[in-house]
């Protein structure tokens, strides 16, 4: 992936925090490019499946294009940690740097950095949180291996705390030590499941998830122990091509 479609990507998922579609005059100001050139990006990163773009509305992450982006987000956040905490930098300076640097990081480099701080929970600048390792389970061990890494081509790995209305997504498993295990089972939310995103209120406010025909409004503190693995029309394409992966992708449909 190139750097400039991280950036963009980067970019683009500071407005899906706050729960709004960016729009292309945002996002020339805030990347410095002329308004033509981000429409001419925009229309690419669509042509990839990493965004949704409708003119005069805005440009939204895809569950393809979240997944990417929480992972360059995450190396910039922690980056800046790492700059800030570590080398002493003064925190109007990091995010530039940061910016610089996130493109080379790798994610062994990246998960090493994280556990050398203690795994760090919000950036230094602006006090945003840190994406977390959506594989660690525990103690950031080998979760990666078990399940796959974002990115790695195997599945596309989140938290049900980071979907979006539209996303659909399968139930990979509950984060170990939860204490909202039973509650989140009860709910239906079981590894396995099919489960569609029906409303995603902003201002971290609760997620209205369908789950077998039912819908259940979930606190994004619970969602965010829910690993998921989501599913595009990318992913759902290469499902039909191999009768191998047909039952898993009957399971993934919400019902």
């Amino acid at each position: 992936m190139s750097r400039s479609i991280e950036d963009y990507l980067r970019v683009i998922h500071s407005f899906h925090e706050m729960g709004v579609a960016a729009k292309t005059t945002d996002l020339a100001e805030k990347l410095r490019v002329t308004p033509p050139s981000v429409t001419e990006m925009i229309k690419r990163m669509a042509e990839e499946g990493l965004v949704d773009y409708q003119p005069y509305k805005g440009v939204t992450l895809t569950a393809k294009g979240l997944v990417y982006a929480e992972k360059i987000v995450r190396k910039h956040r922690l980056l800046e940690r790492f700059l800030h905490d570590v080398l002493g930098l003064k925190r109007e300076r990091v995010h530039e740097e940061a910016c610089e640097l996130e493109h080379s990081l790798s994610d062994e480099v990246a998960d090493a950095m994280c556990k050398s701080m203690d795994q760090p929970e919000l950036c230094p600048d602006d006090d945003k949180p840190i994406p977390p390792c959506v594989l660690d389970v525990e103690d950031c061990s080998g979760c990666a291996e078990a399940h796959g890494r974002p990115g790695s081509g195997s599945k596309l790995v989140t938290r049900l705390s980071s979907l979006r209305t539209g996303h659909k997504a399968i139930v990979l498993f509950i984060q170990k030590g939860s204490t909202a295990t039973r509650r989140l089972l009860e709910m239906g939310l079981t590894p396995g499941t099919g489960i569609e995103i029906l409303a995603a209120a902003p201002l971290n406010g609760p997620i209205q998830v369908k789950v077998r025909n039912s819908s259940v409004a979930v606190g994004r503190g619970l969602a965010s122990a829910v690993v998921v693995e989501v599913l595009d029309e990318e992913v759902v394409h290469q499902v039909t091509k191999s009768g191998r992966h047909k039952e898993r992708r009957h399971r993934g449909k919400a019902a």
